[in-house]
C-alpha cells in the first residue's frame, strides 16, 4: 500500500501540514499548535513525513518514528525553488511536499541523540575559538598601540604576554595594566573551557569503534573523527563514497554549454565546518615527512599546484572515510598508500 505523504513546515509554535488524501486526492491543508502535532500524528495511519532539515527537525524526526511514520528531511536549498508567490507557512508546506516527490531527490539521514550531542560539543568549541581569537586579537592590537609587538597565534602569544607585560609596568598607568590582566585571565578561561571540550571529545573518540577506526587514517584526528561520524548520520544515506565527497563539497565545480563542459574548483557545497577539518588534516597530510614515500602524493605534488594538491588529498581522505564506515572495513594503510 502507498503511504499518504504529509509534509509539514515546522516552528516554534504553529506547524503548518499539507497532504493529499490518496482516496478522494483532495489536497488537505491544516495549523497545529507544538503541543498537538504528536498527538495528531499518533492517530494517523504509517505515513511518509517529509520536513525541511532545520532547527529541531531531528528531534521531531526521531518523534515521529517511534509512532511508525517514515521521517524524510529535505535540504532546505532544495525546497525553496518550489514556493510559489508568496513566502507563507502553507506555501512552505506545500513546496516541502512537491520538492520531495521530485526524481532523485536526496534526503538527510536523522541522526540520533548521541551524534546530535557530540555536534553540540563541536559547535560549543568553536564558538570558544573565535572567542579566543577576538580576545587575543584584541589583547595584541592594544599592546602594539604602545609599541609591544607579539607573535601570531595565541600559544606564542601566551608564551611572550609575561615578559610584555613586567616590561610595560614601567610605561604604562595601573589601571590599564589591571585590564590587560583581566583579559589575560578571559583568555586563560577560555583555553581550560576548550581543553574540557576536547577531552569530553576524547571518551566519545575512546568509546565509538567507528571514531576509533577512522582515527587510524593519516590526517584524521580526534576532532574530524568525531565529527563525521556525528555529521553524516548513516553512511547508507550516500549512494557511494564520491557523493559523500560531493555532499560535503570536495568535488569540483562544473560549467558548460552545447556539450562543453569545464572543471572549476571545489563546490564548498555542504557542511563548512567539516570540509576544514578535512583540508586541515589534508595539509598535515601533504607536509608529513611520509608524503615522499608515497608514490602517488610524490606524483600529485610534481604535477599540481599545492592548493589543488592539499583539495585532492581531502578529497581522498572523504572517500577513505566513506568506504571504512559504509563497508565495515578495518583501514588498510597498504592499500591506501599504493592508490
Amino acid at each position: 500500500m502507498k503511504l499518504t505523504v504529509v509534509a509539514i513546515d515546522i516552528a516554534k509554535k504553529v506547524f503548518q501540514l499539507h497532504w493529499v488524501e490518496p482516496e478522494t486526492g483532495v489536497i488537505e491543508r491544516l495549523k497545529l499548535k507544538r503541543a498537538q502535532l504528536l498527538p495528531w500524528m499518533a492517530n494517523r495511519q504509517p505515513s511518509v513525513v517529509m520536513m525541511e532539515a532545520c532547527g529541531g527537525a531531528h528531534e521531531w524526526g526521531r518523534q515521529l518514528f517511534k509512532l511508525g511514520h517514515d521521517v524524510r528531511l529535505l535540504p532546505p536549498k532544495t525546497v525553496r525553488p518550489f514556493v510559489q508567490r508568496n513566502k507563507t507557512d502553507a506555501a512552505d508546506a506545500h513546496a516541502i511536499w512537491t520538492a520531495g516527490q521530485q526524481p532523485g531527490a536526496k534526503f538527510v539521514a536523522v541522526k540520533n541523540e548521541a551524534q546530535q550531542v557530540v555536534l553540540s560539543l563541536h559547535r560549543l568549541r568553536a564558538q570558544l575559538m573565535k572567542m579566543r581569537i577576538m580576545q587575543t586579537n584584541e589583547l595584541r592590537g592594544l599592546l602594539y598601540e604602545f609599541g609591544f609587538v607579539l607573535s601570531e597565534g595565541h600559544r606564542a602569544l601566551l608564551k611572550e604576554l609575561p615578559a610584555v607585560l613586567l616590561e610595560a609596568q614601567s610605561r604604562l598607568p595601573a589601571m590599564l595594566l589591571e585590564s590587560l590582566q583581566e583579559q589575560v585571565r578571559r583568555i586563560s578561561d577560555l583555553e581550560a573551557d576548550v581543553g574540557k571540550i576536547e577531552r569530553r571529545l576524547s571518551t566519545q573518540l575512546r568509546e565509538t569503534p567507528a571514531c576509533k577506526t577512522l582515527a587510524e587514517i593519516p590526517g584524521i584526528g580526534l576532532l574530524t573523527a568525531t565529527a563525521v561520524v556525528a555529521s553524516m548520520g548513516s553512511p547508507t544515506a550516500f549512494k557511494d563514497a564520491r557523493e559523500f565527497a560531493a555532499w560535503i563539497g570536495l568535488v569540483p565545480k562544473q560549467t558548460g554549454t552545447g556539450g562543453r563542459v569545464r572543471q572549476l574548483g571545489i563546490s564548498k557545497r555542504g557542511d563548512a565546518y567539516l570540509r576544514t577539518l578535512l583540508m586541515h588534516g589534508a595539509r598535515a597530510v601533504v607536509r608529513s615527512n611520509r608524503a615522499t614515500s608515497w608514490p602517488w602524493l610524490a606524483d600529485l605534488l610534481k604535477r599540481r599546484p599545492y592548493s589543488v594538491a592539499v583539495a585532492a588529498v581531502a578529497n581522498k581522505l572523504a572517500r577513505t572515510i566513506w568506504a571504512v564506515l559504509a563497508k565495515g572495513q578495518e583501514f588498510r594503510p597498504q592499500a591506501w598508500q599504493a592508490a
